[in-house]
């Protein structure tokens, strides 16, 4: 059993621990820090977890394995670095990092540390969406032209004005750091690294700034992607893939459905029908917690977390040209 703490207990910090309390063998918390200890006691003392106001109590502790960082983005590359040095495994929530070259430093300490590292793109977990990739990477796809993909959620009509998730600096290029990173990640790990990238912010509705994104991407292997973003919008989920033998696509908020619909043979005798959809319905997959397990199994086995580093790394590359297109209002060439 790997011996956790957690490390910001606001909304999602909670989420994280609900997803393995009382429910895995890998892993349990046993800790957790937070600024606002008062806030969080009747939580903690309700999961069995030792609270302190302190990362360096949690970091000293020799009964603590493994730190899980549901902090501001802009902490992140400090707090992976210290964990790291004091021989903690490290599980981060998404992004990684705001910039390159923090991403970069992140990823060196920890390699010259030896420790396990995670990044919350929780979502490549579920079933469906590992069904999705293997028939993108397989080729059962055929040649990909285009990957589209939708992440909605109202989430930015409910933070308070004193969030720090309502700051631009901690929240780039509108719902990207929040949502939109999640199918960059999707689509990196079927299509590979991005060329270069334009994107479109603005806010319609939401009562902090920038809460709506549009992204165009071009990758390396020729193909195209187009995301849609947004934290003022009903909650939604959709990544759709084309492909030269078929289109699949993940749908629902927990992505609950995939669907399938192979091309029509070039012999049939009318080319616009089409064919019946092959659906798989996966319904209350625990994908938040599948990340933590797969955390905890890599740390006793001593291999890498499946998402890569330079995944992770390339990711934050595109956060980033992401933010400096929306400011410029130009496309940015990736150059990582």
């Amino acid at each position: 059993m790997i011996r956790a703490a957690i490390v910001g207990l606001g909304a999602w910090g909670k989420t994280l621990v609900d997803s393995v309390h009382d429910k895995s063998d890998a892993i349990r918390f046993t800790r957790a820090c937070t600024r606002t200890p008062d806030k969080a006691a009747d939580y903690c003392r309700d999961h069995g977890l030792q609270l302190t106001a302190r990362y360096e109590d949690i970091l000293s502790d020799r009964n603590i394995d493994a730190v899980v960082l549901a902090t501001p983005n802009s902490q992140h590359e400090t707090q992976i670095k210290q964990a790291a040095v004091t021989g903690k495994h490290v599980y981060v929530e998404k992004p990684f990092t705001l910039s390159l070259a923090s991403a970069r430093a992140a990823v060196d300490m920890v390699r010259r540390a030896r420790v396990t590292l995670a990044v919350g793109h929780n979502r490549r977990f579920h079933p469906n969406m590992i069904e999705l990739t293997e028939r993108v990477r397989s080729g059962r796809l055929g040649t990909i032209g285009s990957i589209i993909c939708d992440l909605t959620a109202a989430s930015g009509f409910h933070r308070p004005a004193t969030s720090w998730r309502a700051l631009p600096q901690e929240e780039p290029a509108g719902a990207m750091a929040s949502i939109g990173v999640h199918l960059v990640d999707a689509m990196v790990h079927m299509a590979g690294r991005v060329r270069e990238v334009y994107c479109v912010t603005s806010n319609r509705g939401g009562p902090h700034g920038d809460d709506t994104t549009n992204l165009m991407l071009h990758f390396d292997s020729g193909v195209t992607g187009t995301i849609y973003c947004s934290v003022a919008a009903a909650r939604y989920h959709r990544t759709a893939v084309y492909g030269t033998q078929g289109f699949a696509e993940v749908l629902k908020p927990r992505m609950e459905v995939f669907r399938f619909i192979p091309i029509v043979d070039s012999n049939a005798s009318h080319l616009a029908q089409t064919p019946e959809p092959e659906v798989i319905e996966v319904s209350g997959f625990n994908y938040v917690g599948q990340s933590l397990t797969e955390f905890a199994r890599c740390i006793r086995e001593g291999v890498p977390y499946p998402i890569s580093a330079e995944d992770v790394v390339h990711g934050v590359a595109v956060l980033e040209a992401a933010s400096q297109s929306a400011a410029s209002r130009k496309p940015v060439q990736l150059s990582d």
